[in-house]
């Protein structure tokens, strides 16, 4: 989007000032607020023990199995359950204590690494049982991820979202640049288990800082959320935000060809480059060093550039890394390619993290930002399936080729169907609405009507402001939504929408309002004939059977 445009999605926009060069916060400026700093310091520990772990796992399945369709199973393993219960993770991320569930997915990444570590020491471990417990250390994360991501606007300003994101990126990219090679000697020296013993042991640093991070309480005047109905009001939220919804989609595009690379870089090492442990762990490490280049280079390059180039140039980089890396015969040709890898990844996940967390208010983030996990793992777990399958098939160079190829193909399709905006929206807390009268939670199913007068002249242009409005009913708890014109009264226009229970009508009243909604219904009162107000009407169904 070229800069200074007008955008017409919803939400009050704020366009990026013309000019070659923005202001942005320097790199490092999230590390000055003490609970970020300290949580990031403790994050590089356990991702080294984690990236250990991964060399260890995909090792130990190469001499329980051998079999190239098994080693792609590990990550498999690592990240189909984080796809299948992200999403309801998300929703107890907004529904409970966010430290707290944080400090339960830690335990259990833990405690699984911990029983990795003992039956692996103990000779006992078969391919079943490891990715069993691969796969409980994946529901672990499930229950972390979102919530992790949705602390970070707690711990950093909003401005810094940009820098917080690609320093946790530049986080695990160091660690995967040294837990790899850690992993690697732990391995010739002691065995894999040691490396699920690291990992056990890295969580510790975690641990303590979120028991001692004293985390203001949340208000809930309403109290908290049922699962299902908090699952069910970020999936509405996700539907009808039409700019986190293309950041999903750039997501799952990218990470369709781009887990190719983390199924079969481990097949690639043990066959065609002939590599032991050390070396497969410095392969990886390749990969981390390009993660700290990014991390120097991306925020110059997002002060000239926006998101959605930075993202487009990015994938076509990591394409054409993963080309050499499947056709290259040389370790150190593909040592060279792995470190343009990491660089490119950081940028392009950086950048898309970014660009989802800017566009959630706090009501929702965790489980809209779970969704983003879901593209993220899911992609990852499906793709080890897809690309270990090629490889089977076919050969590993082939599998990384064909990958390769379809991501350079998709960056104009996704560009032109699927473009960033270069835009922020004000997502801060508002209650803008008007006391509702007093009803039971219970009671439900709810219809809201809202009658407009608009002049005749205005008509055109009140629909056309009250479509964004229609999306702010609908992502604030709205199951239905329309807008309807009185045939015998022109000037007369009814909203109509339908939400679920009078409970989840207080929540858009009282807790999921948002500057940028207010913003909204302000541009559709503008066209209010002079002298006249909206005028509203509950209704709740007199049966009490849902709709």
């Amino acid at each position: 989007m070229s800069s200074g445009a007008v955008s017409t999605s919803p939400g009050t926009v704020v366009t990026e000032p013309p000019g070659p060069i923005r202001a942005v916060p320097p790199a490092w400026a999230p590390l000055r607020h003490r609970w970020y700093r300290a949580l990031w310091i403790a994050q590089f520990v356990a991702n080294i023990g984690a990236w250990a772990q991964l060399v260890g796992a995909q090792w130990l399945m190469g001499d329980l199995d051998g079999s190239d369709f098994a080693v792609a199973l590990v990550q498999t393993a690592a990240t189909l359950p984080v796809f299948l219960l992200v999403v309801p993770a998300g929703a107890l991320g907004d529904m409970f204590d966010r430290r707290r569930l944080l400090i339960c997915g830690q335990l259990l990444m833990a405690t699984a690494a911990g029983f990795l570590a003992v039956l692996t020491a103990l000779g006992v471990m078969t391919p079943s049982l490891l990715l069993g417990l691969t796969a409980a250390m994946g529901i672990g994360q499930a229950l972390s991820m979102p919530t992790f991501q949705a602390v970070q606007p707690e711990l950093v300003g909003r401005d810094e979202l940009p820098q917080a994101a690609l320093l946790n990126g530049a986080n695990a990219n160091v660690g995967q640049a040294l837990g790899p090679a850690v992993g690697g000697l732990l391995i010739s020296a002691f065995g894999p288990e040691a490396t699920f013993a690291l990992n056990a042991l890295s969580f510790i640093g975690v641990l303590l800082v979120l028991t001692l991070w004293r985390r203001p309480l949340e208000p809930r005047p309403l109290g908290h959320e049922r699962l299902l109905g908090a699952v069910r009001a970020g999936a509405r939220y996700v539907r009808s935000e039409p700019l986190f919804a293309t950041v999903l989609a750039r997501a799952a595009v990218f990470m369709l060809f781009a887990s190719a690379l983390w199924a079969l870089l481990p097949v690639l090492a043990r066959g065609p480059l002939g590599l032991d442990a050390g070396g497969y762990g410095l392969l990886l490490g390749g990969v981390g060093l390009g993660g700290i280049l990014g991390a120097i280079v991306v925020p110059a390059v997002r002060a000239r550039a926006d998101a959605d180039l930075v993202v487009a140039v990015g994938a076509l980089v990591y394409a054409g890394s993963m080309l050499v890396t499947g056709l290259a015969p040389s370790p150190v040709v593909v040592g060279g390619a792995l470190v343009v890898t990491g660089l490119a990844w950081v940028a392009v996940l950086s950048t898309l993290n970014a660009a989802a967390q800017i566009v959630l208010p706090g009501w929702t983030r965790a489980r809209a930002l779970a969704y983003f996990q879901l593209v993220f793992m899911g992609g990852q777990a499906l793709g080890g399936v897809l690309w270990g399958a090629v490889a089977e098939e076919f050969t590993s160079a082939t599998a990384l080729v064909a990958a390769a190829a379809g991501m350079a193909l998709s960056v104009p399709l996704v560009r032109w169907r699927l473009r960033l905006q270069a835009e922020t929206v004000d997502v801060s807390a508002v209650r803008h609405l008007p006391d509702p009268p007093v009803a039971h939670l219970d009671a439900g199913p709810v219809v809201v009507t809202v009658e407009w007068r608009v002049p005749a002249a205005d008509a055109a242009g009140f629909i056309a402001a009250m479509r964004p409005v229609g999306r702010a009913r609908r992502r604030t708890g709205a199951r239905l939504w329309g807008l309807f014109e009185d045939i015998e009264d022109p000037e007369c226009f009814l909203e109509v929408f339908t939400v679920s229970s009078w409970a989840e009508h207080l929540r858009q009243h009282l807790e999921r309002g948002t500057a940028a909604d207010r913003d909204l219904e302000m541009r559709a009162r503008r066209f209010l004939a002079p002298g006249t107000e909206p005028r509203v009407r509950h209704l709740i169904r007199a049966d009490g059977t849902a709709f």
